[in-house]
């Protein structure tokens, strides 16, 4: 999925994306990154940990 999917999918994973300072919101970027991508454009080590912990998974 790319970042633009997951934060409109899961509107809480915005606020970690800002706690990294990862200015991603609005970006013309984001439909084309995915996670991964733009952490490594960011150089972000330790991230996806924090987005799978906000993504709500149906029971």
């Amino acid at each position: 999925m790319t970042v633009d999917e997951v934060m409109r999918r899961w509107p809480s994973t915005i606020y970690i994306f800002l706690d990294f300072r990862m200015r991603c919101i609005g970006c013309p970027l984001a439909v084309f990154h995915s996670i991964d991508e733009a952490r490594e454009e960011h150089d972000v080590d330790v991230f996806l940990p924090q987005v799978l912990g906000a993504i709500e998974v149906p029971a």
